[in-house]
C-alpha cells in the first residue's frame, strides 16, 4: 500500500497526462516511538508543507533550483507520497534538500518532486505504512475567518491517506487564489484548519463551488470519491458564498 494520491481538477484528468514521465512530491512525517504525533497535527503540517513548497522561491522564481522539478510534476499527475521516518532516518532525511513544517506535536518535511522509480536512497527505504495516528482530544472548532480543509465524514482513512489529501486540498486552494490573496496568506505563514465535516455541511460543501479533491483511487478508497472540500475565506468570496 502507497499513499500516493491523484492530482485532482478535471483539466488536471487529461489521460494525455499519464504519458510522459511521472514525478511525485514526497513528504516525511516523523513518528518517534514515544511520541507519535496528533492525528490533526499531521494533517495540517502536511497541508503547510505543501503550500510552503509552491510559495518557495527556489521553486517560484525562473531558474530556481527546484523549479524544473515542479514544472514536470504539474506536467504529470500530481501525486504526493507520505513516508515515516524516526531517528537516525529522520535525521538522515533532514539532511536533504527540502521543508521541514512543525506543526504542533507534528514534523514534517517536504522535498521537491522526483521520478516515481528514482527514489533518493534515504527517503525511498522509508516505510509508508504506519501512519495511522489519533487525536487525544477533539480539535476545537476554526475561526471562521481560518482557510478549513474539510474531510469526507463518510469516508474513513488513514492519516497517511489524509495527509496526502489534505496537501491536495491545500493545493487546489493556492491555485485558486490571486497573488495578493496568495501573499497575505503566506505571510501568516499559512494558517489552516484540517476538520470532518458534518453530513449536511458536507453536501452543503459539495454544492458550494469550492474546489473539491477527488481521489485517483490508487489506494483506500474508490476511484473519484470526494475526500476534501478546500474552504478558503477569499474563495467564498469570489463566489459570493458566505460560510
Amino acid at each position: 500500500m502507497t499513499e500516493e494520491e491523484d492530482e485532482t481538477p478535471a483539466r488536471m484528468q487529461d489521460a494525455s497526462r499519464d504519458e510522459g514521465p511521472q514525478f511525485a512530491l514526497p513528504l516525511v512525517v516523523r513518528v518517534e516511538r514515544a511520541a507519535p504525533p496528533a492525528r490533526t497535527d499531521a494533517l495540517e503540517g502536511a497541508a503547510r508543507a505543501v503550500l510552503r513548497f509552491l510559495s518557495d522561491p527556489r521553486v517560484t522564481e525562473p531558474g530556481g533550483e527546484w523549479a524544473g522539478a515542479a514544472r514536470a510534476w504539474e506536467d504529470a499527475r500530481i501525486r504526493k507520497v507520505v513516508r515515516r521516518a524516526r531517528g537516525a532516518a529522520w535525521t538522515r532525511a533532514g539532511e536533504l534538500p527540502g521543508i521541514t513544517v512543525t506543526q504542533r506535536s507534528a514534523e514534517i518535511r517536504v522535498y521537491p518532486p522526483v521520478p516515481v522509480d528514482e527514489w533518493p536512497a534515504d527517503l525511498a527505504r522509508l516505510q509508508v505504512s504506519g501512519t495511522d495516528f489519533d487525536d487525544p482530544r477533539p480539535p476545537a472548532e476554526p475561526a471562521a475567518t481560518m482557510p478549513v480543509l474539510w474531510m469526507n465524514p463518510a469516508l474513513p482513512m488513514t492519516a497517511g491517506k489524509a495527509m496526502a489529501q489534505a496537501g491536495h486540498g491545500a493545493q487546489l486552494a493556492w491555485w485558486g487564489l490571486g497573488p495578493r490573496t496568495r501573499s497575505e496568506w503566506r505571510d501568516r505563514d499559512f494558517d489552516l484548519a484540517v476538520r470532518v465535516a458534518g453530513e449536511e455541511q458536507w453536501a452543503d460543501l459539495l454544492g458550494s463551488g469550492l474546489p473539491v479533491v477527488t481521489d485517483g483511487g490508487f489506494t483506500e478508497v474508490a476511484p473519484g470519491s470526494a475526500t476534501i472540500v478546500a474552504d478558503h475565506p477569499a474563495l467564498r468570496a469570489l463566489l459570493g458564498s458566505p460560510r
